[in-house]
């Protein structure tokens, strides 16, 4: 039988929960840092550009430098310093260097590189190729295609008689109740709305249009269309605190003669404000109240061991004072939700709401206002409950794009953060002021168990929504997908209160699914998204959590692994996550915050 030293886990674990505590920032919760990304850079570099030239030209220079310094060696760039190149992100470089560069020897051999990077992708500059490829890439969805082939007209790519094959998005259907959305196939997902409107003036204003009545009704759709734009815009001037749906917003509304409009002003404010100091741009703010839950719930029972009470007490008011009490202004989401983040632009979502909930759950549970806060959290997640069992990201039944459907981690992680909910709250004289309370918790968890059910694959794996693989050719994670669904599975599995039918319907779960993550370790003991494709923190630390207990020899293999990699180079962030269509990320906490939690794990005395 293979041993665990659990002395050394024991002292490893103390030894990154220190360095977790002092990731913590002055008001006593996690930031986190987002990676900088190329294609943010390039798309706020422009609307900065078109805002105000002069006022914006260092801004603009130093987001230069930071590309030039930055491109890869095959002359692409891809989303992260760390990526592959990418024919999206480079189109959209290239039409930066060409709309912000001063026209010096460097930049036409920038120009150049990236021209030979994109003749290899069978790209030809100019060519009105590129507008068919764009949209066979990202297929039916036209949330970011849109917007690109938009910023290559804008930039003089693309010759602006290009823009008759770009499809015109229907930005006059978002003056109806948004309800009414999911009758009408608006081809981008339920958070890009701003994009839609923006961009949809955009093409109208600069294409003909051949329907005169839809001319006419477009026409007068703009200035209400606008308004409610301006309504949605939070108080930090971002849209979803996203850098490059930001972007695109300012500088179609720019391009469209809107320069002083509100939404413009408090666009490019909130992308000057968000450039760092090395010239680039993140993706998004921050992911403060996600990697907030993430630690707390990788320390779990640990944490009143690894940090003070006072500690506890300030990241317990945090995520307390983050819950969402008012209708959203951005989408309407009724109150009980969480977001990623505590600035404005973050909207309630079904993966962070669990994820603030069960970190409450092991904060104080017997604290009046959590309980009250966690069991709004509850209802709130019933209420997004979609008919299938599963659980989606932000809006029940909207749309059919891959965004907007039910998966699999998030409904795991809601399945975990109910029936824990039951096993603390089943005789609480607490309700929540309708029949949603904790008595019809158990009939959504039911449900959600069936949609694992339905949706596991039959290898045992589970594909995620938000996580990825660009070293995969279809993109997809299911070894960060199947290691989640099986954590959460493991933890619901250990609730109290289960009857014997439940158990049971997630012990085979369990059993196949841990089946599956064993037969995709690596032969050096890590794991990638799949066995042969090579590994990383994140999904190292993840399988070796969902195999806690049950493969001891994998898991000792896969924390090794991990050792040998913190010594090397650190705990070193891979892209991992997937955003806004396909571009993607790494936060600098997740390889910590994973590892931690497979120490953690592996760390139970039932382990070996």
């Amino acid at each position: 039988m293979h041993m665990i030293d659990r002395s050394e886990i024991s002292q490893k674990f103390h030894v990154l929960s220190g360095i977790m505590q002092s990731s913590l920032n002055e008001q006593g919760f996690w930031d986190g840092e987002l990676s900088s990304s190329a294609l943010a850079t390039s798309v706020s570099m422009v609307a900065l550009k078109l805002g105000n030239a002069n006022l914006c030209h260092d801004p603009v220079s130093r987001g230069m430098h930071w590309l030039a310094a930055n491109i890869n060696p095959d002359g692409g760039f891809g989303d992260t310093p760390d990526s592959v190149s990418n024919v999206s992100t480079t189109l959209l470089c290239y039409a930066a260097f060409r709309m912000c560069s001063p026209g010096d020897t460097e930049t036409a051999s920038i120009l150049s590189h990236m021209e030979h990077y994109l003749l290899g992708q069978g790209v030809d500059i100019g060519s009105t190729k590129i507008v068919s490829s764009i949209l066979s890439y990202y297929g039916k969805d036209y949330t970011f295609s849109v917007p690109i082939l938009s910023m290559l007209v804008v930039c003089k790519v693309l010759e602006e008689k290009a823009l008759r094959e770009i499809p015109q998005l229907p930005f006059e259907f978002t003056l109806l109740p948004l309800p009414f959305y999911r009758f009408f196939n608006l081809q981008v997902v339920s958070y890009a709305i701003p994009a839609l409107v923006a961009v949809g003036i955009y093409l109208f204003n600069h294409k003909p249009s051949p329907n005169p009545v839809m001319k006419f009704i477009r026409r007068k759709a703009i200035r209400p269309a606008l308004v409610k734009l301006e309504k949605m815009m939070p108080e930090s001037g971002g849209f979803l605190e996203a850098i490059p749906l930001t972007a695109f917003v300012s500088m179609c509304l720019i391009k469209s003669g809107y320069s002083g409009h509100p939404v413009v002003e408090k666009g490019i404010g909130f992308l000057q404000k968000l450039q760092r100091a090395d010239g680039s741009w993140p993706i998004d703010t921050n992911l403060a109240t996600w990697v907030t839950s993430l630690a707390i719930n990788a320390l779990g029972p640990e944490i009143s061991e690894a940090m003070t009470a006072e500690k506890q007490e300030r990241l317990k008011q945090y995520l307390l004072d983050n819950q969402y009490r008012c209708p959203h202004p951005f989408n309407q989401a009724r109150p009980g939700g969480w977001g990623w983040t505590s600035f404005s632009g973050s909207v309630p979502d079904a993966d962070d709401t669990a994820g603030a909930i069960l970190a409450l759950l092991t904060l104080d549970p017997e604290d009046r206002s959590v309980k009250v806060s966690v069991l709004r959290g509850c209802k709130w997640l019933c209420r997004l409950q979609n008919r299938d069992g599963g659980i989606p990201t932000f809006c029940k039944g909207w749309g059919r794009l891959p965004f907007d459907a039910s998966c699999a981690d998030l409904t795991g992680h809601a399945l975990k953060a109910w029936l824990k909910t039951v096993a603390l709250y089943r005789t609480s004289a607490i309700t929540v002021h309708d029949d949603n309370g904790i008595r019809t918790l158990k009939k959504h968890a039911n449900r959600a168990l069936g949609f694992l059910e339905n949706a596991q694959r039959s290898d045992g794996s589970w594909l995620p929504l938000w996580f990825g693989s660009q070293q995969k050719a279809d993109k997809t994670n299911p070894v960060y997908g199947t290691a989640r669904v099986t954590c959460y599975l493991n933890d619901a599995l250990a609730s109290t209160g289960l009857d014997t039918l439940m158990h049971d319907r997630i012990a085979r779960l369990i059993s196949k699914a841990r089946f599956y993550l064993a037969s995709q370790q690596n032969d050096d003991g890590s794991w990638g998204a799949a066995k042969g494709i090579p590994g990383s923190v994140e999904e190292t630390a993840l399988a070796v959590s969902a195999l806690a207990g049950a493969e001891p020899l994998k898991c000792i293999q896969g924390l090794q692994w991990i050792g040998r990699s913190y010594n090397n180079s650190g705990l070193v962030p891979a892209p991992i996550g997937l955003y806004f269509a396909t571009l993607w990320y790494h936060e600098k906490l997740y390889p910590l915050v994973h590892s931690l939690e497979a120490l953690r794990r592996c760390h139970n005395p039932i382990f070996s």
